[in-house]
């Protein structure tokens, strides 16, 4: 007889189906057998949260969402902000995880300073503001590549383009030997920098669903 496999919901607030199949395939990439994920997202989300009018819509849709799916081993917010994780602890059974302390925990284990790396410039200040909860805000610098979120899930040339030159930067004037990548539209990309650039790329929403795997396992063990 064999063991059911463990379930992991993974949840992309906003609209964009191309963030869902990222996400979907980091899954399907580094989860065993013994644990499944399932990305999904809320209908009517806006195609990329980028503003906190885009966060104030999204957050009530992804938190229903959540509450329309109980009964999973963990829950990942697919999505590098904060955004529905705290009232969604309020009433889930099981851990919620979200990818900006999952992959601030990552880089603390790998460098002793590392940057961000995220899409626009309006997303800085948030992540500023977690960061320094976290207590790595003299670790860590913040730089946004003036890219969209639809813009990096696409993979368009002039984004990826946008996103090494960031990148470099990071590594060449904020002496960052780790970066992270903050937004789930970058989910996919960092195994490729991680190799272009000489340095630990971490992917946020992969961070995320591996500590969601874990907590699945032993929920003592995180938040």
């Amino acid at each position: 007889m064999t063991d059911t496999p463990r379930r992991l919901l993974i949840v992309n607030p906003n609209g964009n189906p191309e963030v869902t199949a990222r996400t979907q395939a980091c899954a399907d990439r580094i989860l065993g057998p013994g644990c499944n994920g399932f990305a999904v997202q809320p209908a009517g989300s806006p195609h990329a949260i980028e503003t906190p009018a885009d966060r104030a819509l999204a957050e009530p849709l992804a938190l229903a969402l959540l509450a329309q799916h109980p009964g999973y081993d963990a829950y990942v917010m697919a999505c590098f902000d904060d955004i529905a994780i705290a009232p969604a602890r309020a009433f889930l059974k099981a851990p919620i995880l979200d990818a900006v302390e999952a992959s601030v925990a990552a880089a603390r284990s790998l460098a002793q300073r590392f940057s961000i790396v995220t899409t626009v410039e309006a997303m800085v200040p948030g992540i500023e503001a977690l960061v320094a909860q976290l207590g790595a805000a003299s670790q860590c610098s913040i730089r946004a590549a003036g890219i969209g979120v639809a813009a990096a899930a696409a993979g368009e040339p002039e984004a990826l383009r946008r996103l090494d030159a960031t990148i470099a930067r990071a590594r060449d004037q904020d002496g960052a030997q780790a970066i992270i990548l903050g937004s789930g539209g970058l989910t996919g990309h960092a195994a490729r920098l991680s190799q272009r650039h000489g340095l630990p790329v971490i992917d946020g929403i992969e961070a995320a669903i591996r500590r969601a795997e874990a907590a699945s396992r032993n929920p003592a063990e995180v938040p």
